[in-house]
């Protein structure tokens, strides 16, 4: 209980949203019609679920409400836990390759949403379950991107490779494959240039990384993750598709979950691309990224009027 009262903490924002808008739905005494229906989906359009995925719940609670012969609003809530928890835990299935050593994890992403950091938490959340672990700078179009690795690196007394700036970011990935195996290490967290769709040349060269990474382990990068932002909002949905087309991602991290009301958006990846949301990002401290558990994110979406009664009293 104390493990989801954290998270209910971390989504107060859009706990919050959700609660002002829904709170007076949910509580309602009257019978369940197209009009507490058409509310019940304009509430998650505003949450972030988007346009798509909201129309979908609102769908899967009609028939679902019909099934277990539920007529009243006041229990709309417990459905709509249940479809959200459907959404979500149907996508978080295990790693493939999680027996490989090392493990070979490629970080990609757009510009600005916390990719490197990300990897950093992801260093130092496996070191922590005392797993050895490697990073290495493969983002070296910025020099302050292999600076800030290299930082963390030392923070964490984690081995970096790194190159020179402007340096073929697959050598970088190489050099780390051929420390990794050599030393043995369970975890090589490699990152990548932060990138728009648009730029045609980097998009190439995370293709180019991940045939550099195949030739020395052919099973390898056993996982290629997104980092994405939720404070972006809707936008993130066009960013994994974009990547998607280039690389088969197989999971995302999602950043900035307790600064904004929009952690509805993690609700519709889900839901648009089948991919598991792997970690999430609470908080500025390198402690503060955690393994997304699909059940106590549908409960901290989901008002639920008595406990918000009861705290406020």
């Amino acid at each position: 209980m104390k493990q989801k009262k954290g998270l209910f903490g971390f989504l107060s924002k859009t706990r919050e949203s959700l609660t002002n808008s829904l709170g007076g739905l949910f509580s309602r005494t009257g019978s369940l019609d197209d009009a507490a229906y058409e509310e019940l989906e304009d509430h998650l359009i505003m949450a972030d679920f988007g346009v798509h995925t909201a129309r979908e719940i609102v769908e899967q609670l009609k028939k679902s409400a019909r099934r277990n012969r539920v007529d009243g609003i006041p229990e709309l809530g417990s459905l709509l836990e249940a479809s959200l928890l459907d959404i979500l835990s149907g996508q978080n299935d295990a790693w493939d390759g999680e027996t490989a050593k090392p493990q070979v994890i490629l970080m990609v992403g757009v510009n600005g949403v916390g990719k490197t950091t990300t990897l950093a938490k992801l260093a130092n959340y496996y070191k922590s379950r005392g797993h050895s672990v490697m990073m290495a700078a493969g983002d070296t179009f910025r020099a302050a991107a292999v600076e800030q690795l290299q930082a963390w690196g030392k923070r964490l007394d984690v081995p970096v490779i790194a190159q020179s700036i402007g340096s073929d970011a697959a050598a970088v990935a190489y050099d780390a494959m051929n420390s990794a195996y050599a030393k043995n290490m369970d975890y090589l967290l490699i990152d990548s240039a932060g990138r728009q769709h648009t730029h045609g040349d980097l998009m190439d060269q995370l293709q180019k990384m991940k045939r550099v990474i195949g030739k020395i382990d052919e099973t390898a990068p056993h996982q290629i993750l997104i980092t994405v932002d939720a404070t972006n909002g809707q936008n993130v949905l066009s960013q994994v598709e974009n990547f998607q087309k280039t690389l088969p991602l197989t999971g995302i991290c999602v950043t900035k979950l307790d600064g904004t009301a929009k952690g509805g958006v993690v609700v519709a990846l889900a839901n648009d691309f089948r991919l598991p949301v792997r970690f999430i990002g609470v908080g500025e401290g390198v402690d503060d990224l955690s393994e997304f558990s699909a059940r106590e994110f549908a409960a901290a979406l989901v008002p639920d009027m008595d406990t918000e009664e009861s705290s406020q009293a």
